[in-house]
């Protein structure tokens, strides 16, 4: 009878780490020379093969599915349906494909990311090198069993849990599992029943790298019952999360499912009290709750994120889920065990381009002796033009540097890469000394130099203020440059300049020399996110990390996992948002951890690289895994993938989703505004008396074709300031703000009247034929100033560069020339029944709905007073 073996997670009381090893391999009934005869065939039989079960994979039928659960789709569905019943084939057709669209962009997107990033089941080591009736043999490591004796050596991927015999200077990265940074040393001494996993220096565990010496171990687990195992099992246990996006879309679909089925029954109870026919009268209510919907909402979030999507390729992260790059900007605490990495360049200067000038610097080799001169060889002096931009231009390469300036036996010697002993040299000529790694900033942050970016970068604070300083190829620092200092004040880059400057550099480069620019920008932390460390190293360790980080205060305590333990939930939860840094934890710890930032309707982006972090990973509403140092496992649970495991992406992405999201706002704003006064035009046109002011089709066209020209590029608009220094959006805060709905509610109205005034005229004047022409011109009319008012919030649109949104002016451009097609051809004017009209009547119309433009310049600037008085009153208390 075989031994019956308990599991080896680290949850349990297992006792492997405290017994000595004759009796492991007494209780596991097993010897030194390994398994006998069949008993490993026998054991795989009864225990399984030594491997992980995945998750189901993602099927293309998921997929699609998963595309079309959303209310905003429920309600496109059922308009279709409605539509086709009602014999409205042409809109149900239009409105089909707005669905197919809508997915086949969503299906695209995550079918790609999902093949990019495959498979849990890598981690497995697939061999393994086993003692079986005392002969040595490499197998299969899906064929290991419990009682298998595993030969260890440097460079293996260990393919089970295991207890160690013996061992000879064995050392084990377990980083993966427990976070512990450093190489772990390994034993075979007994240990106490409650050692923590992570010090349990007797045992190694499933995935781990052996990295020095060598030993033989007991195999004590297999497959998912390893502690990697049990942790996979919690990865498939936690549900996949609504992104903040989808709850708001969730939300919004809802709203206007109900406002539709209320306007609809109020048009048709007033047509019915007016003495209309029944079914007319259900046919009309039907189209007018389907005009209610913005049919085109689906497939423009879709694009928008798509293309977010792309842009965060570019950037280095690889985006899994689609609404995960919004989710970003709705982040208010990352939870990280990533600290960034530090890397050595070095360099020397003999010219220099500062403020206009250039100069000339004098001394050779690495000696801190030498002057700066003009051209002419003249000494620049403190107060000479250039001199003040110099010293700021030094600072930048004294500063973003990791060399050290050392004076050695009466020789002076760089420690460090030879561009930045360079820079650190002349930064010293000009009596800058306390730079790089001997510096009066405070470090916070860095992305070291890399041939892919070909700059460096580091986050520095100083007397409370941070600034970010940057050095690196002059080419990749000019084209991310928007200013250059001259005469101690910060310019705009024109063409002008820029072309001096690329002139400067192209004169040092004939002359054989490398040339490096450098930029700086006034900071804000993190864009006002909360940043927490959670890992599993040593609380000193953890400590000096965040401290240098400026993670930690150096009057705060790190709150390891044993505290924890002693923690209930409730505490946890009391206590979660004080705590800046959690070391020594368990990946039951890190679940907890966000489950309690959660309790505070945090939305909370967790980073990692491990097996351990997997849970957390997917518990968080954004997963943030490593690309080049991270797990299979990790990557899988994750929502998207820094490919280049730099955390300075992670704000880079965190910038991109607010972008974004303000985007969808300026989207759904404008659908909803034109789509209401749509309504109640068609409403105060039943309550009034009046025929209706349009056909059908033109409902459709307008809810698609104008609308779809506009919100694509209002959904592509530029950042608008600096996106960072706003802090978080709060997390139960809609799509729509109470203000932004007061907006919407103002302007419905104008849009109403106004194309209800030029119906009744053109009607009552020329017939009904030209009235629901004008009256339709005039609603595409307003439809083209609304999307230019909608480009900002609160700036006056009359301040902003009318080009800065190009894909607008192109797209409006498109409307007006399909708006041509609709009037004045033939068989346009058949299906949509249009008649031709003259330029008088497009200035009435452009005149009457430029109306709707000038009521929200209104709104803005009431808006603008109000949070001026705020900021006053703030100050004054």
């Amino acid at each position: 009878m075989r031994p019956a073996i308990p599991s080896s997670t680290p949850e349990t009381t297992e006792k492997w780490h405290a017994l000595t090893a004759e009796q492991v391999l007494e209780d596991l009934g097993s010897s030194l020379d390994g398994l006998a005869g069949d008993e490993p065939a026998g054991r795989l039989d009864e225990y399984g093969p030594n491997t992980l079960s995945a998750e189901r994979g993602v099927s293309l039928a998921g997929l699609v599915l998963k595309q079309l659960r959303s209310p905003l789709i429920y309600l496109l569905i059922a308009a279709a349906v409605i539509s086709a019943l009602a014999e409205h084939y042409i809109d149900s057709g239009v409105i089909a494909a707005v669905i197919i669209f809508n997915t086949l962009i969503g299906v695209s997107q995550e079918w790609r990311a999902e093949k990019t990033l495959d498979a849990l089941r890598r981690m497995a080591a697939p061999r393994a090198r086993v003692l079986r009736d005392g002969d040595a043999r490499v197998i299969s490591a899906e064929d290991v069993v419990p009682g298998d004796i595993l030969l260890l050596e440097a460079g293996d991927l260990v393919a089970a849990d295991t207890r160690l015999l013996d061992v000879t200077e064995l050392r084990v990265d377990e980083s993966a599992l427990t976070g512990e940074s450093d190489t772990v040393g390994k034993d075979t001494d007994e240990l106490e029943g409650s050692t923590p996993l992570a010090d349990r220096r007797n045992m190694v565990w499933s995935s781990t790298n052996v990295t020095d010496g060598r030993g033989r171990a007991a195999v004590v687990a297999t497959g998912m019952e390893t502690s990697i195992g049990a942790i996979a099992g919690d990865v498939q246990t936690v549900d996949q999360m609504e992104t903040p996006l989808q709850r708001r879309l969730s939300g919004l679909g809802l709203y206007i499912g109900v406002a539709a089925v209320v306007l609809a029954g109020l048009i048709f109870a007033i047509g019915i009290g007016r003495g209309e026919e029944l079914y007319e009268m259900l046919l009309f209510s039907v189209a007018a709750a389907v005009s209610a919907i913005p049919e085109g909402l689906p497939a423009v979030i879709s694009v928008v994120l798509a293309l977010g999507v792309q842009r965060m390729v570019e950037r280095g992260a690889i985006v899994r889920r689609l609404p995960a790059v919004e989710t970003l900007g709705s982040t208010t605490v990352i939870c990280s065990d990533k600290t960034g990495t530090i890397t050595r360049n070095e360099m020397t200067v003999t010219r220099v381009w500062a403020g206009g000038r250039r100069l000339r610097v004098t001394g050779e080799g690495f000696a801190p002796d030498g002057e700066f001169t003009t051209e002419e060889g003249e000494p620049l002096g403190d107060g000479a033009p250039g001199a003040a931009e110099l010293e700021r231009l030094l600072s930048i390469g004294c500063i973003a540097n990791n060399a050290t300036l050392e004076q050695e036996d009466g020789r002076w010697r760089i420690e460090g890469n030879p561009t930045e002993g360079a820079l650190l040299v002349a930064s010293h000529k000009a009596g800058l000394v306390k730079c790089g790694l001997d510096r009066e900033h405070h470090r916070i942050d860095e992305i070291p130099f890399s041939s892919k970016f070909k700059y460096m970068a580091t986050l520095d604070k100083a007397d409370g203020a941070a600034t970010l300083h940057v050095k690196g190829a002059f080419e990749r620092i000019l084209e991310f440059s928007d200013a250059v200092l001259i005469d101690g004040e910060e310019r705009p880059l024109g063409d002008e300049m820029r072309a001096e400057i690329e002139a400067a550099a192209a004169l040092f480069a004939d002359e054989a020399l490398r040339v490096v620019a450098g930029a700086y920008r006034p900071a804000v932390d993190e864009a006002g996110m909360d940043v927490k460390m959670i890992t599993g190293d040593h609380a000193a360790t953890a400590a000096a990390i965040a401290r240098k980080a400026g993670i930690l205060e150096e009057d705060e305590e790190v709150v390891t996992g044993q505290d924890l333990e002693e923690m209930d939930d409730e505490e946890l939860a009391r206590r979660v948002q004080d705590i800046a840094v959690f070391a020594r934890v368990t990946p039951t710890h890190k679940l907890r951890i966000v489950r309690a930032l959660k309790a505070h309707d945090e939305v909370v982006a967790m980073t990692g690289d491990g097996v351990n972090d997997a849970p957390a990973l997917k518990q968080a509403d954004i997963g943030v895994a490593m690309g080049i140092t991270g797990t299979e496992v990790a990557k899988e649970a994750s929502d998207m993938v820094l490919t280049d495991d730099d955390f300075a992406t992670i704000v880079a992405a965190v910038e991109q989703g607010r972008v974004i999201f303000g985007n969808l706002r300026r989207v759904v704003m404008f659908l909803i505004t034109t789509n209401l006064g749509e309504i109640m035009a068609i409403t105060a046109a039943l309550v009034l008396g009046l025929s209706l002011p349009f056909t059908a089709i033109m409902i459709l066209w307008v809810n698609l074709v104008t609308d779809g020209v506009s919100v694509l590029p209002l959904g592509l608009e530029p950042k608008h300031g600096d996106v960072l220094k706003q802090r978080p959006r709060p997390p139960r805060e809609g799509i729509l703000t109470r203000m932004m709905m007061l907006r919407v509610l103002t302007l419905s109205p104008v849009i109403a009247i106004g194309t209800l005034s030029v119906f009744n005229h053109y009607e009552s004047t020329q017939g009904l034929l030209m009235g629901q022409t004008m009256a339709f011109m005039t609603l595409v009319a307003y439809e083209w100033w609304r999307a230019v008012s909608t480009r900002s919030m609160r700036t006056s649109i009359f301040r902003m560069n009318p080009l800065g949104n190009k894909l607008l002016i192109a797209g409006i451009s498109l409307a007006v020339v399909l708006q041509v097609v609709v009037l004045y051809w033939g068989p346009a004017q058949q299906v949509f029944g249009t008649t031709a009209i003259g330029l008088a009547e497009w200035g009435i119309a452009l005149a009457v709905a430029s109306s709707v433009m000038f009521v929200d310049e209104i709104f803005k600037a009431v808006m603008r007073g109000r949070e001026r008085r705020a900021r006053r009153d703030s100050v004054r208390q």
